[in-house]
């Protein structure tokens, strides 16, 4: 049975995200909230969910899913060793709509997909989310759409393409950014940008002291 809540309502809120809490802890999907669009998600370390996220959205292992982490402090037990660039960027754009894509740590039990052995992290921007994530933990996380469709800026656009597949919806009205993440690409021997976004590469060069011109190249 799916369940929706307002999270624009105090009671359904609180109600929604330990529903959320629940439904993530029992291997099961939800669709939350973020700053950018709104995602499906699904505990990082339970493989047979991050197996049924990729089923709903109809995608393979070969386009591996994201995590989504609830401080700036978790990634520290997520990566290798953290990269040239990371913690500034960290600084200066988390929360928000910045994907860092980096090396994980060997030990991490986990299956997002045919990543090879890198991983990419994001804190997102929405208190709905946040709240979320840090009941459950990092959580792997893709857009709410079925693959090669429009993202979802709204929860209605979600459960249209998901329905039941997902168990909690919670609705927090339109996305802010309404356009999925920058991705910078931090496990080369310069950072580069994966996918433009609302960061753009002029912040970013900013921040690591480079020209934007080499982030795109």
């Amino acid at each position: 049975m799916t369940d929706v809540f307002d999270c624009a309502d105090p009671d359904q809120r609180s109600r929604g995200i330990a529903a959320a809490v629940a439904a993530l802890k029992a291997g099961r999907l939800v669709v939350m909230p973020t700053d950018t669009v709104y995602g499906i998600g699904a505990d990082a370390f339970d493989s047979t969910a991050v197996a049924a996220l990729m089923s709903a959205k109809g995608r393979g292992p070969d386009m591996p899913v994201g995590v989504l982490v609830g401080s700036w402090h978790t990634i520290e037990g997520l990566v290798y060793s953290m990269p040239d660039g990371a913690r500034e960027l960290v600084r200066a754009f988390w929360p928000g709509a910045l994907s860092l894509v980096v090396v994980q740590a060997p030990s991490l039990q986990w299956n997002l997909g045919d990543a090879h052995g890198t991983v990419m992290l994001r804190m997102p921007l929405h208190p709905v989310a946040i709240e979320v994530l840090r009941e459950v933990g990092p959580m792997a996380v893709s857009s709410a759409n079925i693959s090669g469709q429009r993202p979802a800026v709204h929860a209605d656009q979600a459960r249209s393409q998901l329905g039941d597949l997902v168990e909690v919806y919670l609705d927090a009205g339109p996305s802010a950014q309404q356009v999925a993440s920058t991705i910078v690409d931090l496990t080369g021997a310069a950072p580069r940008i994966l996918r433009p976004g609302p960061v753009s590469a002029e912040r970013i060069a900013e921040v690591l002291g480079l020209d934007p011109a080499s982030l795109t190249t």
